[in-house]
Parts: C-alpha cells; structure tokens; sequence
C-alpha cells in the first residue's frame, strides 16, 4: 500500500468526515430550536420518544448529537431520565439511516438514464445548487440550505475517493489476510469500538466499512462483529459530554451505553451459540455496501425490539448503578406534584403548590449555605453544584409560576386567591436568593482563583454578618414552611440591623483601604459581598411581609414595611436590641488595637510637624536677632 494510495484513503476520509459535520449541522440550523422543542414537548410515552428520536436524528445524521442534546435536556431537568431512554432508543434506530444513503454513493451508469442518476452527476448537480444558494442568497435559510447541499456533495465525494483509494487492495494478499482477522468476534468487536471511538461517530465508521467492502474483501463473518462494536464505541462521545452534568444526565449517557452493549452482548451469544451448532453458510458471504446497510438496521431495530418492553428495568438498573446519596433525595424536585388535573380542585392545587414552593424554599436555603462555605473552603464540586442546583431553583420559579397563574383563572374562594397570591409573589423572593447565591460563588471562585483574601478584621466582620444570613434565612424558610406568623415578624427587625451592619462595614473597609490594611482588588470583592448580603435580607423581608398577610386583600407591602419602620413597638425594638447582642461587630480586638496604633501614628506625625514648625519659628527669630546685631 503505497504513500499515495494512504493520501488519498486519508483525504476521502478527512472529506467524508467534513461533509456529514458541514451537512449535519446546517441541518440543526435550518431546524433551528423545532427540534429541541419537539423532543421536549412530545415525549410523553415511550412509543412517541422512540419515533421522535429516529426522525431527529435520522435528520440531523448522528445518534450521539441526538443524545448529548437530550443529555442536556435531563441534566437541567427539562425532561426525565425516563423520557430519554425512548429518545435514545430510537437514536440508535435514526443513525442507522446514513448508512442508506451513502449507498447512494455507489450508483453508477455509462448512458443514459443510468448515467443520469449515478454519483458524479447527482453530486455534481447538488453541489452546483448549494454554491448558488451559499454564494449569492444571504437570506437565511437559503445560505443553510445550500451549506446542506455542499455538505451531502462533499460527503459523496469523500465516499467515492474513499472507494477508488481501496479498490485496488483487492488484489493484495496482505490487506485480504488482515480483514480475515476480523472474523475473530473478540478481534472484530475491538476494531469497531476503537475504530468509532476515535472517529467520534457511528455513521463515520459504518461508511468506512462500506467503503472497504468495495474490495470484495469484507464477508459476513467479518462485518457482522465490527458491526457490533461500532455501536458501544459511538457510547464515547456522549459519555464524554456527560462529564460534568448532575447523576441524571449521567444516567442518560450510561443508557446510550448500556443499550448497545446489550445488543452486542446478547445477538453474540445467540448468533455465535447457534452458529456452533448449525453453521450458517452465508458468512463467507461477500458484503456490499447496500449489505452493510441493511445488516446495520436489522441489528440496531432487533436489538430495540428486544429492549423496548424493559423501559422501566433500564431506569431502575441505571438508578442502581448511579445511586443517590440522602443529600441528593432530599433535594429532588417534586415538579410531579404540579398536576393539571388538580386544577380543577383549587384546595388540592394549592396543597400541591404549597409543597413544591416549600421545595423551592428549601433548596434555595441550602444553596446558600453551600456559598457561604465556598467562602472559606473552595472547591470546583461545590461551585459546580450550586449551579446546578440554581438551574432547578429557576425551573421551579418557571413551572411554579406557569402552574399557579393556571389555577387563578379558575374560580376559588377569596382565602383561596389569597393563598394563590402569596405563593406567585414568594416564588420570585426565593428565587432571588438562588440567584444571589450564584453571585456569592463567583465572588468566591474569584478569590480563590488569583489567591486573594481579607484582612483578619474583614474575616471577622464577614463571619458576624454571615451568621446574621444564615438566621434570617432560616427564620423565613421556617415561617414560610411551617406557616409560622410569630415567626415571620421576627424577620424585619433583623433585615433592618443587617442593613445597618452592612453600611457600617462599607466605611469599615474604606477606612482599612486607607490604612493599607485591604488592596484595592479585594476591596471590590467586600463590597460585591456586602451588595448581595443586603439584597438577601431584603428579600426575606419581602417573603415574612407576604405570610404575614392574612386580614386584607389590599395589602401594601410597601406601605406595611414603612409602618412598621415608623412605628417600631415594644416587640420590634426588644427584637431588634437582642440581634444588636447577638451580632456585634465590635468584639475583634486586633482591629482595635490597630486603631490604636493608627491614632498614636497620627498623634505622633501631628508632634512631629508641631516640633517642626516650632523649631522654624526658632530659627526664623535667631536669623533676625543675627540681622539686628
């Protein structure tokens, strides 16, 4: 096999590989986000998955994009892991499609209507169209649908270079004997996984073999376990995506997995167990590329013929590989208990509602607590999962608020609509306190990153006003949870002296800045902190004054702050006094002995320019008396 014969394999390959990326992507451009939308909306039943997902990717030419895009879908919660397994499922049936196609690769003619209808010609005609459509028509989708056209004209010729690099290996004893090696199952199975593995695509790898049948080398016996092990090797890709999601999104790439190592396994042992025993004479059978084609889907819609009834075994089986610690029960949306049919039941509705908002409540409480650690102990884990529990936090605002709005368009009683009010007012306060904690984690992950820390004095200060957090966050979780009025009034006065610390600690810090005590850089980091500790307070305030109405439907929040404010009774100051205890910010010594410090330089440079000026003025005498004498 010559240097030219392996440039242009090399080439046709480079050129294959680049027109099924440049078609399969125009494709998901002129589609734009139907698919994505179509996946997620109409993916009720297994049955209606399965379909979906052999159409998507039959359309957009690749089973893994299929699966990374629904990876993407349960790792934000969009959809279930249940829901996947159909979607991927009928990946695994879509990709078989290609190899179909590239069988058009193959049509040739001398005359007339052949002619007409080989590869050279209908490549030809295509490529000439999407030229057209990319070089003069800028209007979207045109442009795209002319990438498309390029992309399948390329693809084609990649095939035929492809075709005319190995044809002439037919004849070469060496290439014929190393093919006969892939009769071997176990050797087979190996090239396939390693061979798509490293090609990062199923269809790449089917039309290589489609390819290589050209020589008359390839027989059944052969195609039949590289067939098998294309399959788990196009598992790489999508298992690689899966890096970084929550358990969910990796159970959904461990059942893309799971399904064609099934079907490998399983047709193995039954093909190869009554191979033994009857010796089938087609495997010395010469493969075509329209055989390969066909063999392809025959394996992949057996397999899923063989898996669709275990729907509900495979997500038990990936729910036992890939457990769930107590942490991760606890924090589980509960989107389920948002049923439509309880719309007509408004009581119902909104005991439902009632527990998915304390959800909510709950896991916005434990993001928070989670940024506040990251303060003080960083690690990529931690940062990571209060992202992704903010993604679950805004998906509970966006079913919360769609649900609720829902049920008050139907009729309920005044109490009822009160109720309803409460809940679609708080579930924007505790989703503010989500969000509030992705902003603490970045100011963390910033100072981690390019090794920054506080004074001793700004620690402490922090770790005052912190714990000052942490109760007003749990008083307001607690009240809202637990429906707890006493509890809810105890929220205002210590939002009000967390306000007060928070201004206090702003001109702390200027003064440590002027003093050397803080760099510049860190004192953005402070202020950006203290920013978003008032705002959090501000919010539970926002949700203690929604509990706490109960008398009027007219209910100002404004306005009731404002009272309160002005009027502050016996059981607000006495509140408010023992918080001011509680969470002195006068206790660290150190800063005060550095105040000291501070003063006795001051007192010291004062006596200095005193002594100066007086010992001028000495001189500034002594030269006149000298003039006089």
């Amino acid at each position: 096999m010559g240097i030219t014969m392996v440039l242009s394999l090399l080439s046709g390959v480079a050129l294959f590989l680049y027109g099924m990326a440049l078609m399969g992507d125009s494709l998901k451009k002129v589609a734009g986000n139907k698919l994505e939308l179509i996946l997620y909306k109409l993916t009720n039943s297994p049955i209606k998955g399965l379909l979906l997902g052999t159409v998507v990717t039959a359309i957009i030419q690749s089973s893994s994009a299929t699966t990374v895009m629904v990876v993407g879908f349960v790792n934000s919660g969009m959809m279930k892991v249940a829901q996947a397994i159909g979607i991927i499922m009928g990946a695994n049936i879509g990709t078989s499609i290609t190899g179909w196609i590239l069988c058009l690769s193959y049509i040739d003619g001398s005359n007339g209507i052949a002619q007409l209808l080989s590869t050279a010609t209908i490549s030809a005609i295509v490529a000439i169209i999407g030229i057209i459509f990319r070089t003069f028509v800028k209007k979207k989708p045109y442009s795209d649908i002319g990438d498309i056209m390029l992309g399948f004209a390329i693809l084609m010729f990649g095939m035929q270079t492809m075709s005319g690099a190995v044809s002439p290996l037919k004849e070469n004893p060496h290439f014929v004997s190393l093919l006969t090696m892939f009769k071997n199952p176990f050797m087979g199975i190996l090239v396939g996984i390693a061979f798509t593995a490293v090609l990062q695509s199923a269809s790449a790898s089917v039309g290589i073999l489609q390819a290589l049948s050209i020589t008359g080398s390839i027989t059944f016996a052969a195609a039949l376990p590289i067939t098998m092990g294309i399959g788990v090797g196009a598992a790489c890709p999508v298992l690689l995506s899966s890096i970084g999601t929550n358990k969910n999104g990796k159970r959904t790439a461990l059942i893309y997995l799971l399904n064609d190592l099934f079907g490998m396994i399983f047709w193995s042992i039954v093909f190869y167990s009554v191979n033994a025993a009857v010796h089938f004479t087609f495997m010395d059978m010469v493969m075509s590329p329209v055989s390969i084609a066909l063999l392809n889907s025959v394996f992949r819609i057996a397999t899923i013929l063989i898996l669709a009834p275990f729907i509900s075994k495979i997500e038990k089986l990936v729910f036992f590989l890939i457990k769930d610690t107590d942490e991760d029960n606890e924090e589980q949306a509960d989107f389920d208990l948002l049923e439509e049919r309880f719309l007509d039941y408004p009581p119902l509705a909104i005991s439902q509602s009632q527990m998915a908002v304390n959800g909510m409540a709950k896991n916005a409480r434990k993001n928070l607590m989670r940024a506040f650690e990251l303060l003080t102990d960083f690690s990529d884990s931690k940062f990571n999962k209060i992202q992704e529990k903010e993604n679950m936090i805004d998906k509970y605002e966006d079913k919360l608020g769609t649900y609720l709005m829902q049920l008050s368009m139907h009729d309920m009683t005044p109490e009822q609509a009160k109720q309803t009010s409460k809940f679609l007012h708080t579930i924007s306060d505790f989703e503010r306190l989500g969000d509030h904690a992705v902003n603490i984690s970045r100011v963390a992950q910033e100072l981690h990153e390019k090794s920054r820390t506080f004074s001793e004095s700004a620690t402490y200060e922090l770790n005052v006003l912190e714990k000052a957090l942490v109760e007003i966050v749990d008083l307001t979780v607690n009240s809202f949870v637990d429906e707890d009025l006493e509890t809810a009034a105890k929220v205002e006065p210590l939002r009000e002296l967390i306000g007060i610390l928070c201004n206090d600690l702003k001109l702390r810090h200027i003064k440590r800045l002027r003093n050397g005590q803080c760099d510049l850089n860190t004192g953005f980091a402070f202020n950006d902190l203290l920013t978003n500790y008032e705002r959090i307070a501000a919010h539970c305030s926002n949700i203690a004054v929604a509990i706490l109405e109960l008398d009027s439907s007219n209910f100002d929040i404004h306005e009731y702050t404002k009272s309160v404010r002005k009027l502050k009774d016996e059981t607000y100051l006495t509140a408010f006094e023992e918080y001011e205890k509680k969470y002195d910010i006068n206790g660290y010594q150190p800063e005060a002995e550095a105040d000291k410090k501070f003063s006795a330089k001051a007192k010291d440079s004062e006596k200095n320019k005193d002594n100066e000026k007086s010992s001028g003025k000495k001189k500034d005498k002594d030269k006149k008396k000298d003039k006089k004498k």
